[in-house]
């Protein structure tokens, strides 16, 4: 199944970036890469990324460790019709979800993260949809022109499609941005640009492919 393999986060100082996601979130660097830019970007950059725990517990442990190592709180954890999460932003400025579905701890608290989650605020779901579509991507779910998410293989990262303007509300943040998304997504699908101007790349081939 095509899938998105992982994202490239562009950011002004790599090495302090590192060190931030691995003190808040201890991310698997193969799934989120990164890369020096000082490409002007300002306001929303059309994107949020989220990673989904088990258990409210977990939401709030990862809540607590990015604003310890340096996050900005977006929106305070707390439960929701949908679930319970909370919205941070990172030094570099990806903003980021902290989310779970369920609303009661079943098992002791960790910071273990069961799935990550690239949505993309696009002006038009259904044109980005079948874009996507298009170059291999199964849809996994689709609510007409408001949500669309995408199959993926285990491990990939999981891509949903939302409006741009909605998505801004979700992160507390204004729906004003421009310049580079500083994101750019790595899939045997690319290399491509699409509607919005978000980049997918195709992976680096090993030397002995």
């Amino acid at each position: 199944m095509n899938s998105i393999d992982s994202v490239t986060l562009e950011v002004a100082d790599p090495t302090a970036a590192a060190h931030f996601y691995a003190d808040a979130f201890g991310l698997d660097r193969e799934r989120v890469r990164l890369r020096p830019s000082d490409e002007p970007t300002s306001g929303f950059r059309g994107f949020t990324l989220s990673l989904v725990t088990s258990q409210p517990g977990d939401v709030d442990a990862l809540h607590r460790a990015a604003l310890d190592a340096g996050a900005t709180q977006l929106k305070p954890a707390e439960k929701s019709l949908w679930g319970y999460g909370g919205v941070v932003q990172a030094p570099d400025g990806t903003i980021w979800q902290l989310v779970t579905s369920t609303k009661k701890n079943t098992v002791p608290v960790t910071r273990t993260i069961d799935e990550i989650v690239l949505l993309l605020g696009v002006e038009d779901v259904k044109a980005s949809k079948q874009f996507y579509v298009e170059r291999g991507l199964t849809v996994g779910k689709s609510f007409g022109g408001k949500y669309v998410e995408f199959a993926g293989d285990p491990g990939s990262i999981k891509l949903s499609l939302y409006k741009r303007k909605a998505l801004a509300k979700v992160a507390g943040v204004p729906v004003e941005g421009g310049g580079s998304h500083r994101i750019t997504l790595v899939s045997p699908v690319g290399p491509f640009t699409d509607p919005d101007g978000f980049v997918c790349e195709a992976p680096e081939r090993k030397p002995d492919e």
